[in-house]
């Protein structure tokens, strides 16, 4: 077990390298830079002293520099202007847009986006393991067309159209507050029991708004893979010699179908952040995604290169955490390269 684990552990560290050589190219492709769309802002309006200060800017942060120069000299492979570090010595670089490190920017962004995303992720296998399981033992009745019905216009509807639905109900019908992390009264107010509780009450409805779509999806996938296996003939063996159908549903079909299910954290993970961009500005919570939004759009490039950096390492961490309980709930993942030598 402790071998597998080292195997699959061993694969993040390159794996990031080669995400950092894309995003960094990514990154690049548009063209010019915020430094760039800065001076042609200026120069249009004859503003020569501030012209000057961006292209110092320019060249103490190496933005002057060939391509791979400039990538490794972010990743901090390579000595930079004025002793400027990279990644590997924890310098995450310079938001042009804020005027500030970049982890001064999203660093009170990221516990709650951690929060939001875990629990996000609770959420959707809470929810569907059961139905899934449910509705796969009694295919073709009313509450299986009826999750049917209720997973489709999962799928189908958009998260923000969601978020705003629930906007409006929660304050016109039940005159509560709904979007942003707490009740205005505590925004700056000491940690207490109080706000603790304020904070838990207004994730719910993002955790529910991001997570419709992931456990309209999971249901719709536990179901496919229970049904399959309830066809098979061990199943019809064990059913015949007179195991019950509960003990039949936990020791066997369940067992096999659950693998895909548990595989599917990794999928999961960039599904939830990528989707919680827009419905984090429509419900003004402060996460990563409207920080990204607006990288992106300024191509403010360390900032928004970090962003798609942490989004990655939260994917390998998600498929990393996946592959650790698929070894641990089939042996034959963890101890299939042993039993082939």
């Amino acid at each position: 077990m402790w071998r597998y684990l080292a195997r699959r552990s061993a694969i993040i560290l390159p794996t990031l390298l080669v995400i950092s050589l894309l995003v960094f190219l990514i990154i690049e492709l548009p063209q010019g830079d915020y430094i760039s769309n800065q001076i042609a802002q200026l120069r249009a309006i004859g503003e020569e002293e501030a012209i000057a200060k961006l292209e110092f800017l320019r060249k103490e942060f190496a933005l002057d520099q060939p391509f791979l120069l400039r990538y490794l000299i972010w990743l901090g492979a390579w000595p930079g202007p004025s002793g400027f570090d990279g990644l590997l010595q924890g310098n995450f670089g310079w938001s042009f847009e804020y005027q500030q490190p970049v982890w001064h920017v999203v660093a009170p962004t990221l516990p709650l986006t951690m929060l939001l995303n875990g629990a996000t992720i609770l959420f959707v296998y809470l929810i569907s393991f059961p139905i899934g399981v449910f509705v796969a033992t009694r295919q073709y009745t009313l509450a299986d067309y009826l999750f049917t019905l209720l997973g489709y216009l999962g799928l189908a509807t958009p998260n923000f159209l969601l978020a705003l639905i629930l906007m409006y109900l929660g304050n016109v019908w039940f005159d509560i507050s709904v979007g942003g992390l707490m009740v205005p009264e505590y925004i700056g107010a000491p940690l207490s029991i109080e706000k603790a509780i304020s904070v838990a009450l207004h994730l719910i409805t993002p955790i529910i708004v991001i997570g419709t779509a992931g456990t309209a999806a999971m249901i719709r996938r536990l179901r496919a893979n229970m049904l399959d296996e309830l066809g098979q003939q061990y199943v019809i063996t064990a059913r015949a010699k007179g195991l019950s159908e509960r003990q039949l549903i936990w020791k066997y079909p369940l067992r096999v179908a659950i693998n895909p299910f548990i595989a599917d954290i990794g999928n999961l993970m960039p599904a939830l952040v990528s989707g919680s961009v827009i419905v984090s500005v429509v419900l003004n919570l402060p996460t990563v995604g409207p920080v990204l939004l607006s990288a992106l759009a300024a191509q403010d490039q360390f900032l928004a290169a970090f962003v798609l950096m942490f989004v990655s390492a939260l994917t390998l961490l998600g498929m990393l955490l996946s592959d650790v309980l698929l070894a641990f709930v089939d042996p034959r993942i963890r101890l299939g390269a042993e039993a082939r030598r």
